[in-house]
């Protein structure tokens, strides 16, 4: 039987992204999430939004940034405090 071992988070925006995102006035899907991420020339879909904000992605500095503008939030604001 294969062991599978928790892998380390590939990115520090993804919790941050789904709690703004379900956090709006009228929560985003992440279907709608990645619909306007696609407005902005970032192709990306469903699962790859879901990925993101799961840690199991990479995100691109441009792609933090697409995602800010798409919740409408200064890109500081996805990444942890510390």
């Amino acid at each position: 039987m294969k062991k599978t071992q928790k892998q380390p988070p590939k990115n520090e925006a993804g919790p941050r992204i789904r709690e703004i995102r379900l956090a709006a006035k009228v929560a985003i899907s992440q279907e709608d999430l990645a619909g306007r991420l696609a407005n902005q020339g970032i192709s990306m879909d469903r699962s790859a939004v879901s990925r993101v904000e799961n840690q199991e992605r990479y995100l691109m500095d441009y792609e933090l940034i697409a995602f800010a503008r798409a919740l409408k939030v200064p890109p500081a604001k996805l990444l942890p405090e510390k």
